[in-house]
């Protein structure tokens, strides 16, 4: 389905939405949208910057300053 289509689809079926509690959170959901595609513009860092990056990741990991896999998963469950 093309998106012309889809965006069409969707409007009928909001249309057809009787809750307001669902209502204000496709508002809500729409709004966050909107500010986040305004705030992702790609700023791509230089050479320079990737390498120095990459210079101190590598630092870090030679002096056992990171954490491993397990220990990041763990944090988020």
């Amino acid at each position: 389905m093309d998106l012309p289509t889809r965006k069409i689809e969707f409007v009928k079926a909001f249309l057809k939405i009787q809750s307001e509690e669902v209502i204000d959170r496709l508002e809500k959901l729409l709004k966050k949208e909107s500010l986040d595609s305004n705030n992702d513009r790609f700023n791509p860092m230089s050479e320079e910057e990737l390498n120095n990056r990459v210079a101190e990741s590598e630092l870090d990991f030679k002096n056992n300053r990171f954490k491993s896999s397990e220990e990041l998963l763990s944090k988020y469950e």
